[in-house]
């Protein structure tokens, strides 16, 4: 990893967070706007995952560790509860998609605001 320049994976989460709200904002299907804020949350545990890697760093799961710097565990750790959390919210939208489409017929979001009650 000594070719890879360190702010890469920042640039790839910056990346990958332009793409998922350009999608969020500009899509009118129910299941694009699903998968962009999927691509978010990925975004997400890339950002999460960089801000803990140090060049070098050793796990800090060895009672008995080596000198030098350790990996950071508190960004692996939001990253865990971030693929958990994120999988139920995905569930929980396209649940909701599946129920728009059996009343609608369609998944197009603004067709979908005719819903009330």
């Amino acid at each position: 990893m000594e070719h890879i320049p360190l702010n890469f994976p920042f640039l790839a989460a910056m990346l990958l967070v332009g793409i998922s709200l350009y999608i969020i904002v500009f899509k009118r299907n129910l299941i694009k706007l699903v998968m962009g804020v999927a691509i978010l949350s990925s975004a997400i545990n890339l950002f999460l995952v960089s801000l803990g890697y140090r060049a070098g760093g050793v796990a800090p799961i060895y009672t008995d560790a080596p000198e030098g710097s350790m990996v950071l565990p508190v960004p692996q750790a939001l990253t865990l509860t971030n693929i958990v959390i994120g999988v139920a919210v995905l569930a929980l939208m396209l649940t909701l998609v599946i129920h728009i489409y059996r009343n609608t017929g369609d998944i197009d979001s603004h067709k979908s605001r005719i819903l009330k009650g």
